[in-house]
C-alpha cells in the first residue's frame, strides 16, 4: 500500500485529469514511502512467503524506483506477471503482463499477447483491452486504428477521469493527424 500511495500525489492533474505512470512528474512521488515500502518488501521476502500479494509488491516497487518508463526493470516485471499468475489466473492480470511483454519483445508483441485475450468473456465490455490496444498500436506508430480504439475504450467507461483522458487522448492524436477520423 505504502508503493502504491507513495505515488498519489503524481496520479491526477490540477483539474483531477488521470496522469498515467509513464506520464507522471517523478519528483512529485513520496521517496519516504517508497524506501519504506521498499524494506518492509524486502522483510516479507526474506522470510519465504511468497504469494500474490508479495508479487504485486514487488512489481510496485520496481515501477517507483525506476527514474523512468525507459529505465523500468521491464524483464523483471514481466517475469513477476507470469509469477502472480500462477497464483491468479485473472484477465487483468493477463492484460498487465501483455504491458510488460511490449515493453520487454515491443509494442507488436504485445498486440499478439492482447490478441490472445480478445474472447475472454471477462473482459466484454470492459475498456481495459481497447485502452490497452491503442497504448500499444500508439507506440508502434498506427495512428489511425488508435484514435478508434481510445475513442471505443471511452465509451465503455463510466469513470470521468478515465474517460476524459481517453478521449483527450483521442483527440490529439487526431489533431496531429488532420487526415485521420
Amino acid at each position: 500500500m505504502l508503493l502504491t500511495d507513495a505515488r498519489r500525489h503524481a496520479r491526477t492533474g490540477p483539474q483531477g485529469e488521470l496522469i498515467p505512470l509513464d506520464e507522471q512528474d517523478r519528483s512529485l512521488w513520496n521517496a519516504q514511502a517508497t524506501n519504506e515500502g521498499v524494506s518492509l518488501l524486502e522483510e516479507t521476502l526474506g522470510s519465504g512467503a511468497l504469494g500474490p500479494y508479495q508479487v504485486q509488491s514487488a512489481i510496485a516497487a520496481l515501477h517507483s524506483q525506476a527514474s523512468s518508463t525507459e529505465n523500468t526493470d521491464w524483464p523483471q516485471i514481466l517475469a513477476l506477471y507470469d509469477q502472480l499468475l500462477q497464483f491468479n489466473n485473472n484477465p487483468l492480470v493477463h492484460l498487465s503482463r501483455a504491458i510488460a511483454y511490449a515493453m520487454v519483445q515491443g509494442p507488436l508483441a504485445g498486440l499478439i499477447a492482447l490478441d490472445a485475450l480478445a474472447n475472454d468473456h471477462r473482459l466484454q465490455g470492459n475498456h481495459r483491452l481497447d485502452a490497452a490496444r491503442a497504448h500499444l498500436l500508439e507506440r508502434a506508430d498506427k495512428q489511425a486504428d488508435t484514435i478508434l480504439l481510445y475513442r471505443a475504450a471511452a465509451d465503455k467507461i463510466t469513470n470521468t477521469a478515465e474517460r476524459n483522458y481517453l478521449l483527450v487522448k483521442a483527440a490529439k492524436l487526431a489533431e496531429a493527424s488532420p487526415r485521420l477520423p
